[in-house]
């Protein structure tokens, strides 16, 4: 089998797709990450209040999401809420929202988790000096649970992104919507999958060290123990 990746990397047009399909799923995987993470906080707090109804609902939209198939709820997205509620986007902008909804059902539990494990008698010592629960949370619980789920937080994340080439299934011009259009051109899909696999991995791997570097500088009274 003769491998021919000069094929793509010979087309100027062919290495600025590809820069731009990378580029849009970074920025697609990076608006997510940070909407979807405050929408997580705020489910997260739902759960963790002491309002029934919006335990509930936080609950109930959290086991919604993480029970159902990405791509279902990108159609969904994409289609079914232009159609029911009369607006229209640009496929990018669909993408987002489902991106972000996604994320945010991920994150939310995996924050909540991080609220149950901060120290009961921090939270009774605050109470019982009088601070206002709203400051307790953003004070001392949220900082916490943050900085204690920070890696899975991380994982979580980097396992989402790759799953953004989905997003080329409603038209979204990403990076696997690039590699997809190169391979009906040129016809050399192995070398083409090959080339999208490592720039996957390649962008990945940027995130984490990202990530990382993110973790020392945030929390280092965390990474210091």
């Amino acid at each position: 089998m003769e491998l021919r990746f000069f094929e793509i990397y010979r087309n100027g047009d062919y290495l600025w797709l590809l820069a731009e399909g990378a580029g849009l799923s970074a920025l697609l995987a990076v608006g997510g990450g940070l909407v979807g993470f405050l929408l997580a906080a705020l489910l997260a707090a739902c759960r963790f209040g002491k309002l029934p109804v919006l335990q509930h609902f936080a609950a109930g939209y959290v086991e919604f999401i993480r029970n159902t198939p990405l791509i279902v709820q990108l159609f969904f997205v994409a289609f079914g809420l232009p159609l029911l509620l009369g607006y229209r986007w640009p496929f990018w902008a669909h993408g987002l929202l489902a991106l972000t909804l996604n994320f945010s059902a991920y994150f939310a539990e995996i924050l909540r988790a991080g609220f149950a494990n901060v120290p009961i008698g921090q939270i009774e010592a605050a109470t019982a000096l009088g601070i206002r629960r709203s400051l307790v949370f953003r004070k001392i619980i949220f900082p916490q649970a943050v900085a204690a789920m920070y890696p899975s937080l991380n994982s979580q994340f980097i396992f989402l992104f790759l799953t953004t080439g989905i997003l080329a299934e409603i038209g979204v011009t990403d990076l696997t919507s690039a590699g997809l259009f190169i391979d009906s051109r040129t016809f050399r899909s192995f070398e083409v999958f090959i080339t999208l696999t490592g720039l996957y991995i390649l962008m990945a791997l940027s995130f984490k060290a990202a990530l990382n570097a993110l973790n020392h500088r945030l929390f280092r009274w965390q990474t210091a123990k």
